[in-house]
């Protein structure tokens, strides 16, 4: 599919890495980093997978990072304060789950903004994430770093309310983060927030009518397809930014060979994630057409959701601006660097 479409520059990077590169010096000794992820491995915990990998390669084996899967370390709810706090070294981010902890790294969640194909969101996303401003709050905030990347396919709709227009949604309870959920107020939705481990109880009773995650390794991985009826096909919202971050104290106590391992590695990552989102469709796809009924979202309608997203971005920024934070700045290298792929 051409969203999966992996560059030429990104193959090469990759083959150097698993041809299996001169390796960094060893540390003088084991350091051990705990690293917490919420829900089981999947398609967006591959890209972490492989740089855990790398940066075992890279140290000689005495950098050792333990993925602590399902929350086995902590409430994800709670990652930003544990790694602040030492608590663990590093942990799998989302934004959407901590209102007002990331605003200005908020922006990505802004709805209908970044590229719609994955591979073009992946560049964007790095370009963020990477920018200085955001680079200074994730350290002033949380003295946490970005690591590894979680960019995220296009949003759709998984449920028991048949979503097929925007007059569908009115009174419906939809799962989605904050800032895209405004899109949806606009015509009646109900946002609901509930986290991706608590989503398949929470439409088994009832409590949302509908979930909005990844297509389509999301709904797989946490067997949403189980209690629902239907799936939207063709909505393609923006969802929430997620990131694997780490405490800068761990980070600054790395030798400066096992540093410049990160871009490397972090191409290796956003590679391995494609592909998984390319086999993960392979395998899901065929199975919710023939378990539920996908509904498709036309291309109108979904020009009804974007066509207020201006003004969204607007009241981002003065919310932003009036706290005294360089709203305007971001959503402006934001639209920037989407443009290049769009």
């Amino acid at each position: 599919m051409e969203r999966y479409r992996v560059h030429t520059a990104t193959a090469v990077a990759i083959a150097l890495l698993l041809a299996g590169g001169a390796s960094a010096p060893a540390l003088a000794q084991t350091t051990v980093w705990n690293h917490n992820i919420f829900g089981p491995p999947r398609a967006i915990t591959k890209g972490m997978e492989a740089m855990v990998a790398d940066f075992q390669r890279a140290s000689g084996g005495s950098l050792d990072i333990k993925i602590a899967y399902g929350s086995a370390l902590g409430p994800e709810k709670q990652t930003p304060e544990a790694i602040k706090s030492g608590g663990y070294e590093g942990g799998q981010i989302c934004v959407g789950y901590y209102p007002n902890k990331f605003p200005l790294l908020s922006a990505m969640e802004l709805p209908f903004l970044a590229p719609r194909k994955t591979a073009d969101h992946a560049k964007v996303y790095a370009a963020v994430l990477n920018h200085p401003l955001i680079v200074k709050e994730m350290a002033e905030r949380w003295n946490i770093k970005y690591f590894g990347p979680v960019f995220l396919p296009p949003y759709e709709f998984m449920g028991n309310k048949r979503i097929a227009s925007v007059a569908d949604m009115k009174g419906v309870k939809m799962r989605i983060s904050g800032l895209n959920a405004k899109a949806l107020q606009v015509f009646g939705a109900v946002p609901t927030m509930v986290t991706a481990p608590e989503g398949y109880t929470a439409l088994e009773r009832g409590t949302i009518d509908s979930f909005g995650f990844p297509y389509s390794y999301a709904f797989g991985a946490y067997k949403m397809y189980e209690v629902s009826k239907y799936s939207t096909e063709g909505m393609a919202m923006s969802g929430f930014l997620c990131f694997q971050g780490v405490s800068l104290t761990a980070w600054n106590k790395l030798p400066a060979s096992l540093k410049a391992e990160l871009p490397k590695a972090q191409v290796l990552a956003a590679a391995v994630m494609i592909q998984a989102f390319k086999d993960a469709d392979d395998k899901w796809v065929p199975i919710f057409k023939q378990k539920l009924e996908v509904v498709p979202f036309p291309a109108a309608e979904r020009a009804k959701l974007a066509a207020g997203a201006n003004a969204i971005w607007e009241d981002w920024v003065k919310e932003q601006e009036a706290a005294g934070r360089p709203g305007r700045t971001i959503l402006n290298f934001i639209k920037a660097e989407s443009a290049k792929y769009k």
